[in-house]
């Protein structure tokens, strides 16, 4: 059976980042917290894009320095392994200021393909 063409794998990462910035909409960084149903998703869903980066070709991600790429998938292995010592600020932090900037270049890199 052939593997998935990597290309999806940039789609999953920006409908995953949409679902996240999706379920924080007018929340601010308290609420967020307060929402654990809301938290857990955003969580699921930083763990997924993790998940899919890392299945993008290295030369691809090589080629496309702007994304961040190793910092994405250390995410997602902090995320999985570090369960019980995750931050919430940092959570927060990554939804509210880098999401939008990852969902940007990931359709900007795509448009480029």
């Amino acid at each position: 059976m052939a593997g998935r063409e990597w290309r999806f794998y940039l789609d999953d990462m920006v409908r995953f980042a949409r679902k996240a910035m999706a379920y924080t909409d007018g929340l601010d960084r308290d609420m967020f917290v307060q929402n654990e149903l809301v938290f857990d998703a955003v969580l699921r869903n930083l763990e997924l894009i993790g998940e899919a980066a890392s299945h993008v070709p290295s030369e691809v991600r090589e080629a496309h320095p702007d994304i961040p790429w190793r910092m994405i998938v250390a995410t997602r292995n902090r995320l999985i392994h570090a369960y019980l010592g995750i931050d919430s600020d940092t959570i927060w932090n990554l939804v509210d200021e880098h999401l939008p900037d990852l969902v940007s270049g990931l359709e900007k890199m795509r448009q480029e393909l």
